[in-house]
Formats: structure tokens, sequence, C-alpha cells
């Protein structure tokens, strides 16, 4: 119970801010990670290795070591960022895939990119438009972190090299997953946060595409 002004009293539910995950969600997570990972590979494999006469085992395997570093930090982070501070704020939050777009994501990496919709965090519970708007910039932000980390690691590091090309990937996808769930229109996390704090949205984005421009070597 949580005492109110005068005699009232608000009921708090057993485990209320506490980051729980249901088994539900653990399945569709797993999944989704699975699906993703093995379309990153793909690209990645194709965009790195030419010669598709014989397969390469190493560069097969750096493909898939390269793809498990950008999905966890590049999807999943980002989604459990979501879910993390929304269940901080007493909401409901779970994971749910969007099996078409698994499919999709899956399909558009023989073509040599990935179309990830892989899913989305479900949140329900009274919510104000602050803790909305900072629970939608969780995500986006996490992708900065990673994003902003990879690159000056790829920064300091000598051009060539099999980690250098993983940090510039890892960096730039991170970016772009910020980039793109900036975008002001619902759905997406920037229409949320762009109706909470607009100088704080656009703060953010301009940071979103300088790291852009960097992973790019525009600048």
């Amino acid at each position: 119970m949580i005492p109110m002004s005068g005699s009232e009293t608000v009921y708090v539910p057993k485990g209320y801010g506490k980051i729980r995950f249901g088994r539900t969600e653990a399945v569709h997570i797993l999944v989704a990670v699975l699906v993703l990972t093995l379309a990153f590979a793909i690209v990645i494999y194709l965009e790195t290795n030419h010669d598709m006469t014989n397969v390469d085992v190493f560069a097969l395997t750096l493909a898939f070591v390269m793809s498990f570093v950008i999905v966890v930090t590049g999807f999943l982070l980002h989604e459990l960022a979501h879910k993390f501070v929304a269940q901080r704020y007493g909401a409901w939050a779970e994971f749910r895939i969007f099996p078409i777009g698994l499919f999709l994501a899956l399909a558009f990496s023989f073509l040599g990119f990935v179309f990830a919709a892989p899913g989305a965090v479900y949140i329900q519970g009274n919510i104000n438009k602050r803790q909305n708007g900072l629970i939608s910039l969780a995500g986006p932000f996490t992708n900065l972190a990673f994003g902003g980390a990879f690159l000056l690691g790829w920064i300091l590091l000598p051009a060539e090299g099999d980690i250098s090309i993983m940090l510039n990937w890892a960096g730039l996808v991170n970016s772009l997953f910020a980039a793109f769930n900036l975008l002001p229109i619902p759905p997406f996390d920037g229409s949320k946060v762009v109706m909470w704090n607009i100088p704080l949205y656009l703060a953010v984005l301009a940071v979103s595409f300088l790291f852009l421009l960097v992973g790019f070597g525009v600048i």
C-alpha cells in the first residue's frame, strides 16, 4: 500500500516495478534473436565473401559472430530497454514477435539487406506522457550508447582487420536502428518522444545522424 494525502491509500500489486519475463515472451525473444542472427549473418557473408562457389568456414563463422553482436545490441537490448523502463513504472510490458516481419527479414537477407520488423514490446498500464516518452526513448538511447562505443573502437583501431569491420558494422547498424525508430510517425518511438519533449528529440536525432556520418566515413 502507498499512503496518499489524508486517509486515502493506493493498492500496489505484488511485483510492482520489478523486472520479469513471461514464458511466452522468452520463447518469442529466442525465436526473434535466432532468425535475425541468421538473416544478418547471410547479409554479412554475402557482402564479405564474393566467391560463392566454395563456403569459407572462417568467413561464415565470423559472419555469425558479427551478426550475433549486432542483433543483441541493436535489437534485443533495444527492446529490453523499453521493457525494463516500462516495468519500473509499474506497467505490464512483454515482447511479441511479428511472424511476417521475421519471414521478410530472412527472405530479404538473400537479396543483400535486412528489412527488420521482428516484433515489439507491448505495454499496458497507467503511463503519463513523460513516462511514455522516456520508455520510448530508452530503445534508441541504448542503440546510440552501443553505436557510439563501437564507432569509437573502430576509429581507434587500425582500418584493416576483421575486428575493425565488425565494430564498423555494429556501430552503423545500431545508429541506423536509432535513427529509424526515431521517425516521428506512429507507432515509431520518435512519435512519442516528440510529443513529450521536442528539444530532446531533436538532440537525440542529431546524434544518430552524426554517428551515421561517422560510420559511413563522411566525417
